[in-house]
């Protein structure tokens, strides 16, 4: 995806704008962090790192945890690239990517990096786009990031150029849930694995687009998105991952 970079940071401000103006927004991601919530242990040691923070809303849900980005935020506890994590080996017990993965160019490459501060039994979560038949649609005609479901994706571990933007939405689908790209998984036990319907996020327009319903009917949409997540490949559009890696024999 052919974007300067500094798009990001753009992205960043835009949402910050949107997060404080559109509460129904704010009643969506509480449940999406709920949902992570439930994968984390606070007992185990190590320190909790969110990658590609944004405007640092994992804070707010879990106070302790380090929130980071690649551009420098009042409310971010660091700048670090998910490349080359500036961390000790062993030193984290979660690493939390919010809509990070599909910006990875080079999984290989960060998932490699995550072995490496992760304690032996420590979880890498990750919370992505999902892609069905349903969500194509509305990802493919309304949303600027391509899904990307037939490019390549790209296994190797050379560091990508600085200053480029990317973005597929359809990696964690084809990852996690679809098998390609196998070898990428070899070092890793999918602890959790979920897809799950969100019309209420879809209909909400997200963060650049105006509300379908009001913050009333919110609790009526999160119904219907509990019973059409019994069919996540005809109406998934989230999904939620975590992963430990498989000990050495």
């Amino acid at each position: 995806m052919d974007r300067p970079l500094y798009q990001h940071q753009i992205e960043i401000e835009r949402n910050r704008e949107a997060w404080f103006k559109k509460p129904l927004l704010r009643e969506i991601y509480s449940d999406f962090y709920e949902r992570i919530l439930s994968l984390i242990d606070p007992n185990a040691p190590g320190r909790i790192l969110e990658i590609g923070s944004g405007i640092g809303n994992l804070k707010r849900h879990i106070p302790r945890a380090l929130c980071t980005d690649l551009f420098p935020n009042p409310w971010l506890d660091a700048v670090c690239d998910g490349y080359a994590l500036p961390f000790s080996d062993h030193a984290l017990s979660h690493v939390v990517l919010f809509d990070v993965f599909h910006h990875l160019e080079k999984p290989q490459l960060f998932l490699n990096e995550a072995k490496r501060v992760l304690n032996p039994d420590g979880k890498l979560i990750i919370f992505e786009p999902y892609i069905s038949l349903a969500s194509h649609c509305v990802y493919g005609m309304f949303h600027h990031e391509p899904i990307a479901f037939r490019s390549q994706i790209d296994a190797s571990e050379i560091v990508p150029p600085s200053g480029e933007y990317y973005a597929a939405q359809g990696n964690a689908t084809r990852i996690f849930f679809r098998g390609e790209q196998p070898s990428l998984l070899e070092a890793w036990s999918i602890l959790h694995a979920e897809a799950f319907s969100s019309f209420s996020y879809l209909m909400s327009g997200g963060f650049s687009k105006p509300a379908l319903y009001p913050k009333a009917f919110f609790l009526i949409f999160k119904q219907l998105d509990s019973f059409l997540s019994h069919f996540p490949k005809l109406f998934g559009a989230r999904c939620l991952v975590a992963m430990q890696q498989q000990l050495e024999r």
